[in-house]
């Protein structure tokens, strides 16, 4: 099995629409970031890429026909969504946490 570490600028673009593709579901979609607005959006593309990047090698290669070369994309696609939602949620918890907010404070 040979490692995505260099990718040609194919499978590149593929996982930067991945990437953008997720990342407007999520910002623009179901409204889940931290702060609006396209930089927030841009930086999700950013983390994004890479939880797409990292999507094959971790979770497998998945369906043969749904490839190109070594970017499978249903684990792109749930690569990036992890990675994004890991990210965004992690910085709310640290933010209510460094806060001071409690789960008990807050209006559910």
């Amino acid at each position: 099995m040979r490692a995505m570490i260099g990718i040609d600028f194919a499978s590149f673009l593929i996982l930067l629409v991945i990437s953008a593709v997720v990342s407007a579901i999520l910002h623009y979609g179901f409204k889940f970031y931290i702060v609006p607005g396209t930089a927030s959006y841009l930086s999700k593309v950013v983390i994004g890429w890479f939880g797409a990047w990292l999507g094959s090698p971790i979770l497998g290669h998945w369906w043969e026909g749904l490839n190109y070369q070594h970017v499978y994309f249903a684990p792109a696609i749930l690569g990036s969504f992890g990675i994004l939602i890991l990210a965004i949620d992690g910085i709310k918890t640290i933010a209510r946490v460094w806060g001071g907010a409690t789960s008990d404070s807050q209006d559910h």
